[in-house]
């Protein structure tokens, strides 16, 4: 034996194992493809990927439930169990904590019942983050993966701040370990982490915790940092790291697996990959790539400005989205430097779902209105309130004062005060729609896309309408439902039904589908849960009985008899573009002397929700800031204050109808 293979051997023999999780079935086409992925598709390469040697797949979590319900027309549980009868590799989730799989905190109760039924259908990890590293916001999620049999995976999101240091995140460590955590992972979501930091944060959080948490590391490649963020983080310690296949790489999404084994392959690390298997799989993607995306391909596949500014890039695109819609494409340089000012203005939040979505909202918001927080929307309340948890620094009391005036931020787990949601959830909906206890959960997470996919589901396979993601795909390229890879049993000449129009996505040039979805959420949850005149209740008649696992798949659930849940007066979250701006019908000017004009681009509502009377009606006195309507407008709902005591004397705009900036939406007179 030469002294060369005797070297080779004996380091080979010294080999230690580097455990890697593939992102390419749940991260890494949520990053490339909006999450446009279809359950089909991963099932016809499922045994090739189960056979590579990955420490787990990840499959779950993140948009995928979303879009599987609103752009898919699939069961997101059902995928779930579909994958998890193929596999033998374990399988993770992107679990939001307190948030779930949604876009807002829920209640104890549900996020016991769906880490329960989660377990039960096939996830092994559980990866559970708060957008805030609010610990209180992990509570509830780890105790139920812990009591469920499931590993629970700590995460550290990382973002860079004066606040943001190894110290902190050490901290937040810590605090997720005396929860009962499993592992911890390092989530690098835009991709920022540098790889003396990579290896300052592991060495530290291994001194700090012991080897007895296991670390990984998950970056994302837009800054072109991650791959040698995670062989510095290795080296330093780290066991693990999240990879794609390399035709499902790179950019913002995932390091290539391909490309890192090769780099650890001149280590004393090993992943010990089947090679052969990942050449087959690179190929699926590529060759099914076309039929799943209709964004172009990146001329930049490195952004360098991220490192600036720390916003992702799909925030970037969803801005010029945002913008676009308003007329003020121009002002997207403003907007992005906008975004930084927000950040530290509200206390220096990671940007990661839901943070990302309402802190790039209110920049929008503060460019558009030319005033910082004149419109403020109500999950940016929330936000500041602490209803979403604690803000990494303490945020400056005047902009606590200007956005909330006189209410008090809350200084309490912010769940604590949610009452249980399981016993009350189904009140409004026809009970032929529900098969099981996975339905009640899919739709107190998600209610409006959980409803339609529902009505879609119930109809005779022949008579559903196109999904949602083909109409997405024939807008986008031309092509028929038979072209990118689905077949429908609709005419794609017929008009498409009531239902299906409100569903379907927007078609700008530029958008990143899965910010606006993340937007749309967040619009769909404050309809459901905004109190007082912004609720649109869903109260039950009585306490609905929770199947058991396994009826749950053969028999209907029992509920009580109640009508069905009315039609929203506010279009759901992929609704077109906004009708037309009105014309001005004006009175004649000597009926009234002012006009309240829209602030922004958008719809016109009078009203709060349905069943709700109006804000106000002609002949109304109101008094200075009561509201007077909404405009939608960018996902959210914007309140509409009077900006003197004044009387009402025309509603100008009908209900519903769009509106453009600076239109009269009241003719008023002072009093």
């Amino acid at each position: 034996m030469s002294l060369t293979t005797k070297l080779k051997t004996e380091s080979l023999l010294h080999k230690i194992p580097l455990r890697i999780t593939d992102t390419t079935l749940r991260d890494a086409h949520q990053s490339l493809w909006a999450t446009r992925m279809r359950t089909n598709d991963i099932l016809d390469i499922i045994d090739v990927i189960d056979n590579v040697g990955y420490y787990s797949l990840e499959v779950w979590g993140g948009a995928t439930f979303d879009v599987c319900l609103r752009f898919l027309r699939e069961n997101p549980w059902e995928r779930l169990r579909l994958i998890k009868a193929k596999t033998k590799t374990p399988l993770q989730m992107l679990l939001r904590g307190q948030n779930l799989v949604g876009y807002r905190n829920y209640a104890d109760d549900v996020v016991d019942r769906f880490v329960a039924l989660s377990c039960q259908n096939g996830v092994d990890i559980f990866r559970v983050f708060d957008a805030l590293n609010d610990t209180r916001n992990l509570e509830a999620s780890i105790k139920a993966v812990k009591k469920h049999g499931g590993h629970a995976q700590g995460t550290l999101a990382y973002a860079i701040s004066p606040v943001h240091t190894v110290e902190k995140y050490v901290q937040y460590a810590k605090e997720q370990v005396a929860l009962g955590i499993d592992s911890l992972c390092i989530k690098d979501m835009a991709g920022i982490l540098s790889p003396i930091m990579a290896e300052r944060l592991v060495v530290k959080l291994i001194e700090e915790l012991g080897n007895d948490i296991p670390i990984q590391i998950h970056c994302h490649a837009s800054s072109g940092m991650a791959i040698a963020a995670y062989v510095e983080g290795v080296r330093a310690g780290a066991g693990a790291i999240d990879c794609a296949i390399s035709s499902m790489a790179g950019m913002s999404s995932q390091p290539p697996v391909e490309t890192m084994a090769a780099i650890f392959s001149e280590t004393n690390y090993s992943a010990d990959l089947d090679m052969d298997a990942l050449d087959r799989i690179m190929k699926y993607f590529i060759d099914l790539a076309p039929k799943r995306s209709s964004a172009p391909p990146s001329a930049m596949p490195i952004d360098p400005g991220i490192l600036m500014h720390q916003i992702p890039g799909g925030m970037i695109s969803n801005f010029r989205s945002q913008l676009q819609m308003q007329k003020a494409l121009d002002k997207l340089p403003e907007a992005l430097n906008e975004v930084a000012k927000v950040r530290e203005d509200l206390g220096y939040p990671p940007l990661v779902t839901p943070t990302s979505q309402i802190l790039g909202t209110q920049a929008v918001m503060n460019v558009l209105s030319g005033e910082r927080y004149k419109i403020v929307p109500k999950e940016a309340r929330d936000y500041v309130k602490g209803l979403y948890g604690r803000s990494p620094a303490p945020i400056d009391e005047a902009i606590v004062k200007k956005i909330l005036g006189d209410e008090k931020q809350i200084n309490y787990r912010p769940a604590d005060k949610i009452e249980p949601m399981l016993p009350k959830a189904t009140d409004g909906i026809d009970p032929s729609l529900i098969l099981g206890e996975e339905d009640i959960l899919s739709y107190v997470i998600l209610p409006e896309p959980a409803l339609e996919y529902f009505k879609w589901r119930a109809m005779p396979p022949e008579k559903r309408p196109e999904i949602p993601a083909d109409i997405e795909m024939k807008n986008a390229t031309g092509a028929t439902p038979k072209d990118t890879g689905e077949a429908s049993g609709a005419d794609p000449t017929t008009p498409l039904a009531p239902m299906e129009k409100r569903m379907s996505p927007i078609q700008i040039d530029g958008v990143t589908a899965e910010l606006i979805e993340k937007i749309d959420g967040l619009m769909i949850d404050e309809i459901v849960l905004r109190k007082g005149d912004y609720t649109i209740s869903v109260r039950p008649q009585g306490v609905v009985p929770i199947s058991s696992v396994a009826a749950r798949h053969q028999q209907t659930i029992s509920m009580p008899t109640v009508s069905s849940i009315p039609p929203l007066s506010a279009p759901p979250a992929s609704y077109p573009p906004a009708a037309e701006p009105t014309k001005n019908e004006s009175e004649p000017a000597a009926e009234y002397t002012n006009t309240i004009n829209a602030p922004l681009v958008g719809t016109f509502y009078s009203a709060p929700g349905p069943g709700k009377g109006a804000f106000v009606k002609e002949g109304d006195i109101v008094e200075k800031g009561d509201k007077v309507c909404i405009v939608e407008a960018m996902k959210l709902f914007n309140e509409i204050s009077a900006p003197s005591r004044c009387k009402i004397v025309k509603i100008l705009v009908e209900d519903g109808a769009g509106v453009d900036k600076d239109q009269p939406i009241f003719g008023i007179v002072e009093v």
